[in-house]
């Protein structure tokens, strides 16, 4: 069985992340999107179509040709018109039954595993706001319709972009007419498919994170680390070193006396950590990292490279590759109103939905020493702060 996964999007809501890289390649406990969905695949499919079209050359040298026994073919969307015209791309490429994949989500193995089961099948996540997203419609287990964006209720099953298809979908894609926002829909194809045959619903609950906006890095985040398990140091730790919980630290790091590191937490290959730092739960620090002396990180992805220099506090906040962060800089992560945090995503105010969150770092940013920031607040690749500025807004 082959699986297309789809991932040739630019995705402009996770800025400044993704200017610097596709969003399949943004890592979520050190590693990127697309291979934790490869890892899931593992064993179920023997070969995966990607579609690629924005940044697709580091997608292909991050991943090759093969991964862990999947053989990887590349082909390339060069307009994005939606989902439906990205599949059709994996014609000629796919016979008999396939898996297809959002490359900038994450599913579960449990999730794709029940999935082949069927013939046919959508994915859904239950949800308490159907009005924002498109939402199949069910019943006996099987689709029926489907809404985007309901402004009635109609069904709470938002649709989470994993599917089990066959050949039948191309020509129910080549029928469509563009959605209004000038694309060509894949569940539309899907929900005319499931006219004239059984299309089965798929739970998904628990087994989806979704990557729709930057902070949802940090929720996938949460959610994966809540499964490490057990203890793996393979670098080397000095004399009085605290280490609760499950911790992963990699070969040739170096975590220096008076650290604290409270698990769960990943730290990757050849980093220096502390002297005298705190590394708070649900952390994930990347290869060639430095965290220095009075650091406390806290619910943080610090990505390959970057350096957090003395007596700096980042909480709830995402750091990109290459990033220096000049001592004593401050991420403030909680509003004195105790109001959920809001970030302006294309110009518009977007609520995060979370009580507590930092700020997003692009790549190569670099900020003078005791920066402060506002939470929420973002700064985009290359760009830095001057000693003691406060960051009220974006940086762009």
């Amino acid at each position: 069985m082959k699986a297309v996964v789809l991932a040739a999007g630019k995705s402009t809501r996770t800025y400044p992340l993704t200017l610097t890289r596709p969003k399949p390649l943004l890592e979520v406990a050190n590693k990127p999107i697309l291979q934790h969905n490869l890892e899931s695949l593992s064993g179920l499919i023997d070969e995966v179509i990607l579609v690629v079209g924005y940044r697709k050359e580091m997608i292909k040298e991050k991943f090759g040709e093969e991964f862990q026994g999947i053989k990887l073919t590349y082909v390339e969307q060069r307009e994005q018109l939606g989902t439906g015209h990205a599949l059709l791309h994996a014609e000629g490429y796919v016979s008999g039954r396939f898996l297809v994949l959002m490359g900038d989500d994450i599913y579960s193995r449990k999730l794709l595993e029940e999935c082949v089961e069927h013939d046919l099948c959508v994915t859904a996540h239950r949800v308490n706001d159907p009005e924002r997203f498109g939402v199949w419609i069910e019943k006996e287990g099987k689709v029926c319709g489907f809404a985007e964006k309901p402004k009635e209720f109609v069904s709470d099953l938002a649709n989470t972009g994993c599917y089990v298809l066959d050949e039948e979908i191309f020509q129910e894609i080549k029928k469509l007419e563009k959605s209004p926002r000038g694309e060509y829909e894949l569940n539309e194809a899907v929900n005319s498919l499931a006219k004239s045959r059984d299309v089965y619903v798929v739970n998904a609950d628990g087994c989806w994170f979704p990557v729709s906006y930057p902070w949802n890095l940090l929720e996938a985040n949460e959610k994966i680390l809540e499964n490490l398990n057990e203890t793996k140091i393979e670098g080397e730790v000095e004399e009085h070193v605290k280490i609760k919980g499950p911790v992963v630290i990699g070969k040739g790091t170096l975590v220096k006396s008076g650290a604290y590191i409270k698990g769960p937490v990943v730290i990757g290959k050849n980093c220096r950590i502390g002297p005298n730092c705190f590394i708070r739960p649900y952390t994930a620090i990347g290869n060639d990292c430095r965290i220095g002396n009075g650091v406390e990180v806290k619910n943080s992805i610090v990505m390959h490279g970057s350096k957090i220099n003395h007596l700096s506090y980042i909480g709830d906040s995402i750091i990109g590759c290459n990033v220096n962060i000049g001592g004593g800089t401050i991420i403030a992560n909680l509003r004195h109103d105790g109001q959920t945090v809001k970030s302006f995503v294309k110009g518009e105010k977007i609520d995060t939905l979370r009580r507590k969150f930092g700020a997003v770092i692009g790549d190569n940013v670099k900020t003078g020493v005791n920066t402060v920031f506002y939470p929420g607040r973002k700064i985009w690749p290359g760009r830095f702060t001057l000693p003691g500025e406060i960051v009220k807004k974006d940086i762009v």
